[in-house]
């Protein structure tokens, strides 16, 4: 828990974002027991880790990052830009599981 004493606390709870929930995600979290989240752009994967194990008092094994370039889409004549997206795929350690569902374990 040493990582999460030198990083801003406060930034620690804006740095996920949501969590993802897709086929993909769901399918990669089956086989390696990982989680996917959004972040944001500027978050780092300690920062990452710190913020899982802070907000859900779970062990994180490692963190694996991807930015996905948002996609030009047309409405009508004009031509708009979805948003850049940056995807956290979380594994945690063995035995360890998250619930997004609300309820108490």
């Amino acid at each position: 828990m040493s990582t999460t004493a030198k990083i801003d606390e406060g930034r620690l709870y804006q740095v996920l974002v949501a969590p993802i929930v897709s086929e993909k995600a769901t399918m990669v979290g089956e086989k390696s027991n990982a989680v996917t989240f959004k972040v944001l752009q500027d978050a780092t994967k300690p920062e990452i880790k710190a913020a899982v194990e802070l907000l859900f008092k779970v062990q994180v094994k490692g963190v694996s990052v991807v930015n996905i370039k948002g996609k030009t889409k047309r409405f009508g004549k004009s031509i708009g830009r979805r948003d850049n997206v940056r995807k956290a795929y979380v594994t945690l350690q063995a035995g360890q599981e998250l619930n997004f569902s609300g309820e108490a374990a």
